[in-house]
C-alpha cells in the first residue's frame, strides 16, 4: 500500500497529488492518504464519490484522518 502524506497541505493541492498517484495505480492498489484538514476530507470523499474506488475513511486521532482508497 502506498501513503501519501497530506498534512499541511490545503486544496487543492491533495487532490492534486491523488490525481497524479491515481495514475500509478493497478487494480486492487491501495492507496492511503493521511490529512489534518476537515475540509480535504471532505474534498476527497466528494472526489470519490464520482469514481469507481473502495473508499474508507477513519479519524485516527482528533483531526487527523486515513483515508484508504482501492482500485477495483
Amino acid at each position: 500500500m502506498k501513503k501519501l502524506d497530506c498534512c499541511g497541505d490545503f486544496c487543492p493541492i491533495p487532490l492534486i497529488k491523488i490525481k497524479k498517484e491515481l495514475k500509478t495505480l493497478k487494480s486492487d492498489d491501495s492507496l492511503m492518504i493521511v490529512t489534518d484538514h476537515s475540509c480535504v476530507a471532505e474534498s476527497i470523499n466528494e472526489f470519490f464519490q464520482q469514481h469507481t474506488f473502495k473508499y474508507e475513511e477513519e479519524e485516527v486521532i482528533n483531526g487527523v484522518w486515513e483515508i484508504t482508497i482501492t482500485k477495483i
